[in-house]
């Protein structure tokens, strides 16, 4: 399954909506609309992962990273996630302490 990244903004914050499979193949475009984000001076970010289907530890370890330059910056990075089996992924790995998890795109961004 092919990944599909797209980006949008609410007020100063950047919204990256992600489907598909995030897996070692993909993990890469993730990183690199990510970072683009930030290059473009948005380091509050939300990453809406309600149409990820997969998500393996390559996918994990692109948004710990993006949180760490975000969070240097003075920035945040929250997801928005309410697919059991994704959640599940981040309980194993205790991620779900680290992010901010929220049900819908309106509660990341009141948060």
């Amino acid at each position: 399954m092919e990944l599909s990244v797209t980006t949008s903004h609410h007020d100063d914050v950047g919204v990256v909506t992600v489907e598909g499979e995030v897996d070692v193949y993909t993990a890469a475009q993730l990183r690199q609309t990510l970072d683009q984000e930030v290059a473009d001076g948005h380091v509050r970010l939300v990453v809406d992962l309600d149409a990820v289907t997969f998500l393996d530890s390559t996918g994990l370890g692109v948004l710990v990273g993006r949180l760490k330059l975000v969070r240097n910056d003075g920035g945040w990075l929250r997801i928005v996630c309410s697919s059991e089996r994704i959640l599940r992924v981040f309980r194993i790995t205790g991620l779900d302490k680290v992010f901010g998890i929220h049900d819908t795109l309106e509660d990341a961004l009141a948060a």
